[in-house]
Parts: C-alpha cells; structure tokens; sequence
C-alpha cells in the first residue's frame, strides 16, 4: 500500500507538534546574597531539600517543582552579581536522602553518587541549558562548587508518570 504524500506530510508534522516529543521546560535561578558571604560554616546538609530557606546565603530557585517523565529542559541563570555557580541533577531516592559530602572538600562526593548532568559554572548574569530524560523519581538539583550546597544551593524535583 503507497501512501500518499498529502496524507504523510500532515500525519508526520502532526507527531512532531505532539508534547510527548516536546521537552519540559523548567526555569531554573542560581542566587546568593552577593558581598562578603560567610560560608565556612555552612547551614547544614541538604538545606535547601530538607531545612528553613530563610537562612540560606545562597538558594535554587525553580519554576516547578513536579514534572511529568520524559524529557526534561532545565533552563538554567546564575543571578548572582559576584558568584560563580553550577546546576547538578542526581537522581535520589527519596525526599529525606542526604547526598555523600566530602568535608575536606566542601562539597558532595560526585564519584559516590550518580549524576545526570549539568550546567557547569556559569559566571555572574551568564545562562545555560541542560535537556535530559528523567523517569519517574525524586532527584536532587544543587551546585557543588566548595561550600554551596552547605549553604543552600539545593531543592528537590519529583518526577510523576
């Protein structure tokens, strides 16, 4: 049987158009409170995921918090006037997982855990973007330049079916 190429055109154009090819889109903002920060003590693990933003020196902000699987845009900004940041994406377990931090190095072990990817330092005012596919699950969103994620640069992402 031949298909007609009248009848092709518009059938193929019409999946293309579809949302199940189409990635989601979430914006995404790296901030601080910019000046001299005190990061030497950090605000604890996973403060962003599990603790009161209110005292964070330095946060993630995202525009949605669940998503749908399948592909996934992270639009990322880094609104910081001064500071230098980064977005990983780590699957997790669960909501009350606390990624493995290196305290000699201020930062979460990478080698220990599994990352998706990132968005790796951006400078002051710069952007970028990172698609992945996510399947149904939690994952953790933080930047893991030396001290950041101690002091709030992480939020949590749950992935629906």
């Amino acid at each position: 049987m031949k298909i007609n190429k009248f009848v092709w055109l518009p059938l193929f154009a019409f999946f293309l158009a579809t949302p199940s090819f189409a990635a989601t889109t979430i914006n995404v903002k790296l901030w601080d409170k910019g000046g001299t920060m005190d990061m030497s003590k950090g605000m604890g693990l996973g403060i962003g995921m599990h603790g009161d933003m209110k005292t964070a020196i330095m946060g993630i902000d995202v525009d949605r918090k669940t998503v749908k699987a399948g592909k996934v845009t992270f639009a990322v900004k880094n609104i910081s006037k001064e500071t230098v940041h980064e977005l990983i994406v780590s699957p997790i377990n669960n909501a009350d997982e606390t990624l493995p931090y290196l305290n000699n190095e201020n930062r979460v072990d990478e080698e220990h855990g599994s990352h998706l990817g990132e968005v790796s330092e951006l400078d002051p005012g710069a952007a970028g973007a990172l698609t992945i596919n996510l399947k149904p699950g939690m994952y953790a969103l933080f930047c893991n330049l030396p001290n950041h994620y101690m002091d709030g640069m992480c939020t949590l992402l749950e992935v629906t079916k």
